[in-house]
């Protein structure tokens, strides 16, 4: 379980370059991160409604939507998933309000 959303996110890798016609995720990167951005936008938007509900099975479907959509963004940056871990960990045991104040403005 631990290395699954790494297993995932290689999943979404190979299918890339697959048929539009046949691949959700070859369709998103066939499209651009613009469009990648657009979903990811689209799920957190059906989150926070989704949060205001009492049910919280639409809300772990919001989130594992959003998780994809995530994966599949991280696929196209070519990234990994290891290196959101590993800033995660740079984080632990960091004030959130000190490590958001020691950000580089860009």
């Amino acid at each position: 379980m631990d290395n699954y959303l790494e297993e995932l996110l290689d999943l979404i890798k190979t299918k890339k370059n697959n048929d539009p016609t046949t691949s959700y995720t070859a369709l998103l990167h066939s499209k651009g991160l613009n469009e990648i951005l657009k979903k990811i936008g689209e799920e957190s938007t059906e989150i926070i409604i989704a949060a205001k509900s009492d049910d919280n099975e639409d809300l772990v479907y919001e989130i594992a939507d959003l998780w994809f959509h995530c994966l599949i963004l991280l696929s196209e940056k070519n990234l990994k998933v290891e290196h959101i871990i590993r800033e995660l960990k740079r984080r632990s045991g960091t004030s959130g309000i000190e490590e958001k104040n020691s950000r580089k403005i860009k």
